[in-house]
């Protein structure tokens, strides 16, 4: 007897695998894209530095100055990149307990901001409301008289008025991150008070207590106010193990009156991202943060993953579970090859 007619045929009728049979099939029941448009870029601006300073614990990723930063405006523009998230790296001579220098309008980020709207005004520039770049002591805020804790409402009567000034820079959106009570509606009310109305808030609505975080700290160095060990944050950003506080946390932005609605970080928070898309008609954005940038990298240069794969798999797994915006370190390159 043959090989052929051993061959048993199964009584299949439905068979999964026709509809993956090659590339052109697959490409056109694609159910989740990842376009340009949906990415925006985290950059990290800096003085006194002539060419952009490496990040040691973010392969890729740099400091720039002024001037670098908006050239990177407009390259990141010409390759379809239509939004900046900017963070300064503030030198110490500027710290204070207070986040004073978040009030300077001539300070860094400010001038950042306007160079850009000068030199790219078709980029859409969204600028951080947070004081951990301008404290010596490294929180998101002022800390109460023991210097135990961070004190709310001192806290929203500095970011109110940061808000303002990054406003008047040119700043397109402001991104509260830092978790303080009431942040929103109050920035809401200044911005509303002083003539920016069509200034958007993109909240930070859903930001965990994370491990995450390290690698961004090194980058804008807060980190270097407080020496290696890391500071504990757990009294005003989310517990990790609170998916239902996630969402009525983001749900009072919105009653608040953000314009879009975001949860950091990203990977570890899939299912947050899901339960806030379907709770809300908000756009909903998503950051996928240094920590999670720097370990693909890591297990990439290990050779244990493959970088291109496992960072388009990354990138797709959180427009999936909902995300109409991803903050990614990964913009720049996702962006190329989406050109190329």
């Amino acid at each position: 007897m043959s090989d052929k007619e051993d061959l048993f045929v199964y009584d299949l009728p439905v068979r999964m695998r026709r509809l993956r049979k090659n590339s052109r099939i697959r490409n056109m029941l694609q159910e989740t894209h990842l376009r340009t448009d949906h990415l925006i870029a985290p950059l990290f601006v800096k003085e006194g530095i002539l060419d952009p300073e490496p990040v040691d614990s973010m392969p890729g990723v740099h400091r720039l100055s002024v001037p670098d930063l908006t050239e990177e405006c407009r390259r990141l523009l010409d390759i379809g990149i239509q939004a900046i998230a900017l963070f300064p790296c503030n030198p110490k001579e500027i710290k204070d307990p207070f986040g004073s220098g978040a009030l300077d309008p001539s300070g860094l980020a400010p001038r950042a901001i306007h160079a850009i709207k000068q030199s790219v005004p078709e980029m859409t520039v969204i600028a951080d409301v947070a004081l951990d770049p301008y404290t010596s002591h490294g929180h998101d805020g002022v800390l109460n008289a023991g210097q135990t804790d961070v004190d709310n409402d001192s806290t929203l009567n500095v970011l109110t008025q940061m808000a303002r000034v990054l406003a008047e820079s040119g700043a397109d959106w402001v991104a509260p991150s830092d978790m303080m009570d009431g942040r929103i509606g109050a920035i809401r009310d200044v911005l509303d008070n002083a003539g920016h109305a069509d200034v958007a808030i993109m909240a930070y609505s859903a930001k965990f207590n994370s491990a995450y975080y390290g690698p961004f700290r090194d980058a804008v160095g807060s980190q270097a106010s407080v020496g290696k060990a890391y500071l504990d944050k757990g009294s005003y950003q989310l517990n990790p193990a609170n998916p239902r506080e996630a969402l009525r946390e983001a749900l009072l932005d919105e009653e608040e009156g953000a314009d879009i609605l975001m949860v950091k970080p990203a990977g570890a928070y899939l299912d947050i991202v899901s339960k806030l898309r379907q709770s809300t008609d908000l756009p909903v954005a998503a950051y996928q943060v240094s920590g999670e940038y720097a370990q693909i990298h890591a297990a990439a240069e290990k050779g244990w993953l493959d970088l291109k794969r496992t960072r388009n798999e990354s990138l797709l797994a959180i427009r999936r579970a909902g995300a109409d915006l991803i903050l990614t370190y990964f913009a720049s390159e996702v962006a190329a090859e989406i050109n190329s």
